[in-house]
């Protein structure tokens, strides 16, 4: 009843006024549109996780000295988000990768990133931190307890795990920087967000 009595006034006004009413109207529903169409637009789902046998289980403890000397311990990594990458300084791929890692924990507040450096020499490990700023806490695991816990046989490789404590998805060695966006994006509460 509102509509009708709106073009009834509309055409009571002199046809200049009514172009512009009319121009308006059809501005302001196609803006509405492309809002709606943007904010609902998702984005792409992340490629197939890289094979693991850790995928869909619970997180396996971490436990460390990072190489600020600060001990991390496995109730440091709940409730939230985590992202656990090993890397190596002799490993050229992960080079590529570090940066892009440090860019998505500066991004992502809410989301813990944890690196585990598979170098010998804590002094490697310290080296790689400082070339890439690194700013989330690394792990030093000279005698590979971590990586064969997470039965890392790869370099780089990256376990994305949920609020809930379960391994999620699991990035490879030829990862493309914007996969691990787009799988922390799909990510519910505890799991991955379904179609």
């Amino acid at each position: 009843m509102a509509f009708v009595t709106n073009c009834e006034y509309a055409y009571s006004m002199d046809s200049g006024r009514l172009v512009t009413m009319v121009r308006r109207g059809m501005w302001l529903g196609c803006s509405l549109m492309v809002w709606i169409a943007v904010g609902c637009a998702t984005t792409a789902p992340p490629p197939a996780s890289f094979p693991s046998p850790l995928l869909g289980k619970e997180l396996p403890s971490v436990r460390g000295n990072t190489v600020s000397g600060e001990t991390m311990k496995p109730q440091d990594l709940q409730g939230r988000p985590v992202v656990i990458k090993f890397f190596a300084k002799y490993c050229e791929p992960c080079k590529r990768t570090l940066p892009s890692a440090q860019r998505s924990h500066v991004r992502r507040g809410d989301v813990l990133f944890v690196g585990i450096s598979e170098d010998e020499m804590v002094s490697d490990a310290q080296q790689l931190v400082r070339a890439y700023g690194l700013t989330f806490p690394v792990i030093h695991d000279r005698d590979n307890v971590l990586s064969g816990r997470f039965r890392v046989s790869d370099l780089p490789v990256t376990f994305v795990v949920d609020r809930c404590g379960v391994v999620r998805y699991v990035l490879g060695p030829d990862h493309e920087a914007q996969v691990l966006d787009q799988v922390l994006d799909s990510m519910s509460t505890c799991g991955m967000a379904g179609p």
